[in-house]
Parts: C-alpha cells; sequence; structure tokens
C-alpha cells in the first residue's frame, strides 16, 4: 500500500514540475529572431471617404501564433502626427507604443480612423500610411489605404434663383437642402449627390426640380455611408420631397436608393400638365414607400422599384398618373411588410373625417407589378367618387378578379415574370419570362438600357435580349 502512495506521489510531483516549468516557458518573453506576429489583414482599406468626414472606424487583429510570449518593441504609425489615419493599440490611443506583449496563441486589436484633407482634386486620390511593428529585431508592417474625394458640403441650405448642379465633384448634404419657392434646381448628368442620416431634399410650393441623367452617366441620390455594409442598407436617408403646388419636376435616369422613401409627391394645385416626369428611373431598398402620391400627377416609363418595406407605389386621395413600361418586383425580407406593391385610393382620412379624392385617367401600360406577396395590389374605392383606372397588357401578381375588361386589357395574372435576380435588385427578364413578347406598342421604343424594343414590346422596363 505505502508503495502505491509513493508511486501516486512521484506523479503527482512529475506532473506539478512539468506544469511550473511550462508555465515559466509561456510566461518567458522568447528573443528567436526567427519569430514573427501575424495580422487579420495585410491591408486594411477604407471605402471612399469624403474630405473633413471621419471613416468608420476599421478593425486589425494582430496574432502571436507561437507557444511562447513575444514582446514587440515598437508599434507605430509610420506617418506620424501628420498623418491622415488615427490608430488606438490596444486601448492605448497613441501613435507608438513600446514593448507590447503579447502572450502565446494570444492577439491584441488595433482600431484605425481616417480623416482626410481637402485639395484641390475633382476626382478620387489615394491617401496612403501604414503602421510598423518592430519584433525581436525584424520590422514588418500593415498598409492603410483610402480612397479620398472632394465634396461639396450643405448644410440646411435654402436654395434660390435658377441653380445648376454639375458633376465635378459630389454634393454632401446634412439636414435639408430645400429648393426656395419659385426656384429651381438643374442636376445634370453624372451628378452624385449623397445624404447624411435623416437628411433629405425638398422642393417648395412653385418651384421645380429637373434631373437629367442619362444612360452613361444617370444622377445618384443616396446615403452619404460608401463602405460595403451600406452598401445595401436601407433607410440611412428620408428621400425627396416634392411639396404641394410645386411643379414641372422631371427625373430621367435616376437612381434613388437606400431612403426612407424614394419620392414623396404632394397635390398639384390644377396644373395643367404632369407635376412629374419620371423616366428611366430606379427606386430602391426603401424601408417605406418607393413612391408616395397624394392627388397629384405623374406620367412614367421605364422605370424600376424594388425592395420597399412598404408599397412600390401609394396613390392616395386620387389624382391622375400614367406609368407605361413599368417593372415592380417586391421582394422586401429585412422586416415585415404590411403593404402591397401598388395600393391605390380615392379618398383619405384627416382631422375631419374622410375626404374624397377623384382619382382620373389613370393606367399602368406593358407593366410588371410582381412580388413575395400573394396579392400585390388593393384598390380602396370610396363609393361615388371616381374610381377610374385601366392596367393595359400587364403581368399581375393579386388575388383582384382580372376579368373586367374595361379596366383589365390583356392581362394575365400569378405568374412568375423570372427576374434575373431579385436578391440584388436585378429586374431584368429571363430568357423563358411569360413576360417576353407579351405588351404592345405604347410610344416608349427603348428600354432603360436602350435597347429597340421593336415590333413586339416585352413587359416591364427591360426588353429581353440575348446578350447583353
Amino acid at each position: 500500500m505505502d508503495l502505491i502512495r509513493k508511486h501516486l506521489l512521484f506523479i503527482l510531483l512529475a506532473v506539478s514540475v512539468s506544469i511550473l516549468f511550462s508555465c515559466k516557458k509561456r510566461d518567458n518573453i522568447d528573443t528567436d529572431p526567427s519569430l514573427r506576429i501575424s495580422f487579420s489583414t495585410d491591408t486594411v482599406f477604407f471605402d471612399t471617404v469624403f474630405s473633413t468626414i471621419g471613416s468608420i472606424t476599421q478593425r486589425l487583429v494582430v496574432y502571436n501564433n507561437n507557444d511562447s510570449k513575444l514582446s514587440i518593441a515598437r508599434i507605430q504609425l509610420a506617418g506620424g502626427t501628420a498623418s491622415s489615419y488615427r490608430i488606438n493599440i490596444d486601448g492605448d490611443p497613441s501613435l507608438t507604443v513600446s514593448n507590447v506583449e503579447i502572450p502565446g496563441q494570444d492577439s491584441i486589436f488595433i482600431f484605425i480612423r481616417v480623416t482626410i484633407d481637402p485639395n484641390n482634386q475633382n476626382t478620387p486620390f489615394v491617401v496612403a500610411d501604414s503602421i510598423l511593428f518592430s519584433v525581436n529585431g525584424n520590422l514588418q508592417d500593415v498598409d492603410l489605404v483610402a480612397w479620398g474625394q472632394n465634396a461639396r458640403f450643405f448644410k440646411q441650405a435654402n436654395l434660390q434663383g435658377n441653380i445648376v448642379w454639375d458633376s465635378l465633384l459630389p454634393y454632401v448634404i446634412y439636414g435639408s437642402i430645400r429648393i426656395d419657392t419659385s426656384s429651381s434646381l438643374l442636376i445634370m448628368p453624372g451628378s452624385k449627390l449623397y445624404f447624411h442620416k435623416s437628411a433629405y431634399l425638398a422642393v417648395s410650393y412653385n418651384a421645380t426640380l429637373n434631373v437629367y441623367g442619362n444612360l452613361e452617366h444617370p444622377v445618384r441620390f443616396q446615403g452619404d455611408r460608401l463602405d460595403p455594409f451600406y452598401k445595401d442598407l436601407p433607410g440611412q436617408w428620408l428621400g425627396i420631397l416634392m411639396e404641394s403646388g410645386s411643379k414641372e419636376h422631371v427625373i430621367n435616369y435616376g437612381i434613388i436608393k437606400n431612403g426612407v422613401f424614394g419620392i414623396l409627391i404632394d397635390e398639384n394645385r390644377n396644373q395643367p400638365g404632369p407635376m412629374l416626369m419620371l423616366n428611366n428611373t430606379v427606386i430602391k431598398n426603401t424601408t417605406a414607400d418607393g413612391i408616395f402620391a397624394y392627388a397629384s400627377s405623374i406620367t412614367s416609363t421605364n422605370c424600376v422599384l424594388s425592395n420597399c418595406g412598404g408599397s412600390a407605389i401609394w396613390i392616395e386621395n386620387g389624382g391622375s398618373y400614367d406609368f407605361r413600361q413599368l417593372t415592380i418586383g417586391n421582394y422586401w425580407g429585412s422586416s415585415v411588410r404590411l403593404s402591397p406593391s401598388l395600393y391605390i385610393k380615392n379618398h383619405s382620412f384627416d382631422t375631419i373625417g374622410q375626404s374624397p379624392g377623384p382619382l382620373t385617367n389613370t393606367f399602368f401600360g406593358n407593366t410588371i407589378v410582381y412580388g413575395s406577396d400573394p396579392n400585390e395590389i388593393v384598390f380602396d374605392q370610396m363609393d361615388g367618387v371616381p374610381f377610374e383606372i385601366v392596367f393595359d397588357h400587364c403581368l399581375l401578381r393579386t388575388q383582384l378578379q382580372i376579368t373586367d375588361p374595361q379596366r383589365f386589357i390583356s392581362c394575365f395574372a400569378n405568374e412568375d415574370p423570372l427576374f434575373a435576380d431579385p436578391a440584388q435588385f436585378d429586374l431584368r427578364i429571363d430568357s423563358l419570362s411569360p413576360a417576353i413578347g407579351k405588351g404592345i406598342q405604347m410610344g416608349v421604343p427603348f428600354d432603360i438600357e436602350g435597347v429597340d424594343r421593336g415590333t413586339t414590346p416585352d413587359l416591364g422596363a427591360y426588353q429581353w435580349v440575348q446578350v447583353r
């Protein structure tokens, strides 16, 4: 029995000594010059950063994949105080730190931001630096790279007179920008408007917004965060507000994305022509409605509306509308969508109750209305008030009876249009789409990408071609 006890004591002593020496070995700093540290990336890259506006914070992980402890003699930002970058090294916001110890099989974090000074360049430019690491006499580095972009900045701005914006520099908007009464804003092809959180563009009574993009150079409206995380994040800014009595708006080849809404357009105050002419424009990824129209008037060709948390088009209190070669594909998945893609009312409710709003001369031609819900069209009709609406050669996802030949002309329902990739907002139609060749000539000879429709147009904004 004593022999067994002695044997067990010997084993425990040997294990304890082994653990003790192992711990001491791991606690000792290894100065072997062959050892290296490693990094989560060899280059920390920042997408386009507007001058004077700081970037998001990027993270760099520094690993010691060795069993023994290493001491980094020096970590420093190569550009020093003159650098556009700032770093925080494991909680220390210094540009240089010394003797940073990393235990074996452990890591530390470095956080990096960049703020770029403006210069006289119109095109994007590279701002580079690096972080240097000195370990056991060896020098290692991680590159820092950012695209800088000068911009024109506006904060709570009020535009007066006849203003023209060119495309030489982007526009960054804080708060709001308003086109004042009896003024106008003309936006030239290729211009880019970036809106900070909750910012919006408003057009006052008797004022006009004219957006003249083209196929090669559309005009872009979106949030001001350009990092990959924000690429398809809705709700980054509010949207475009065309107030009651504003007039004669034109948007041609616009891309309006990632807002709370796309366009909110109020009543037209008995204007003789349409309040908005909307052509070749994409509205996508809004937390609420793509277009909200209140007793207004819109004519539209070759437009695409997708991924709206509300309706793609919500028509309230009537008005008059003409949409031709329209594509609606609503596959919103960021939350529960409670509204159909197309919601049309000839009335509204206010503080005094229900008010009639005649719906007159409303037309949808060669149109696709489709989405993830089984009923993407809702009519909310007040009896005794005009509700004049025609769907002519349309593919509709609906539970409505579309047998009325005066309202539904050569329409068909609930056949998947086979969009190319709706998850990526690509609503071009596939080669097997039932929308191919189902349209008639509507006075829109070319599609949104400039393709000739010929004598047998397809439904929607895109004409199918074998090779694009």
